[in-house]
């Protein structure tokens, strides 16, 4: 079992800006980010045991939020054109709450997220909305908290992102669409560079729901 992460799970607030990073981040890195400004950073995990390298790590985490960084992970995507079925909902979702919880030791309760874009043009809506509704359960029954990102090319309307699917925690990318009725707990801006890596800054809302994130943080 990976060593227990310093923090308390914790609700987030709205008007904090943090930032998510395909990097690994080192505790002096954290600390610099800390010191810019930045009140949270959010880490990718992989799909398959396959592509585990460069991932977010138990030591990392401990790094991230030993600085006075708050953490959620998401989960890295196929390749633009891919093809969502509800097996790979099922495959990729179950492995996101194992790797967090075996690997990271992210407790229970926390912010995982889904990322939803790039999907193959040609993709029936029905099997999108099955693989993130199965996505979502094999996350939920780990004890995580299932989030989405919608970003381009989700080949689903506002609507059918409400209406379809049973996550209640949205993260819009700077190039997504709407989401009907409860709108956004996370949105993204567009890329800069800080510390010599490139990240993409994230602010956080509160819903029209009264909806907002949950993460480990001190």
């Amino acid at each position: 079992m990976p060593t227990p992460l310093p923090g308390l799970v914790r609700q987030a607030a709205a008007g904090l800006t943090g930032f998510d990073i395909n990097h690994k981040v080192t505790a002096a890195d954290a600390q610099i980010f800390k010191n810019a400004g930045y009140d949270f950073c959010i880490r990718y995990i992989p799909r398959t045991a396959a592509l585990a390298d460069g991932n977010l790590t138990n030591g990392e985490a401990t790094d991230i939020v030993n600085a006075g960084l708050a953490l959620m992970a998401v989960q890295h995507v196929a390749l633009p054109g891919w093809a969502p079925t509800a097996a790979l909902g099922t495959a990729y979702g179950a492995y996101a709450a194992d790797y967090c919880s075996q690997i990271v030791g992210l407790p229970q309760g926390v912010n995982i997220w889904c990322d939803l874009e790039g999907v193959a043009p040609a993709t029936p809506a029905a099997n999108v909305i099955a693989y993130c509704q199965a996505w979502y359960q094999a996350v939920d029954a780990a004890g995580y908290i299932p989030g989405i990102y919608v970003g381009y090319d989700t080949l689903l309307s506002p609507q059918q992102l409400y209406n379809s699917l049973s996550f209640r925690h949205y993260w819009r990318a700077y190039n997504g669409p709407q989401v009907a009725v409860r709108g956004f707990q996370l949105v993204q801006k567009l890329q800069v560079r800080v510390n010599g890596f490139d990240i993409d800054p994230d602010v956080v809302h509160t819903d029209n729901m009264g909806g907002i994130p949950r993460w480990l943080s001190l």
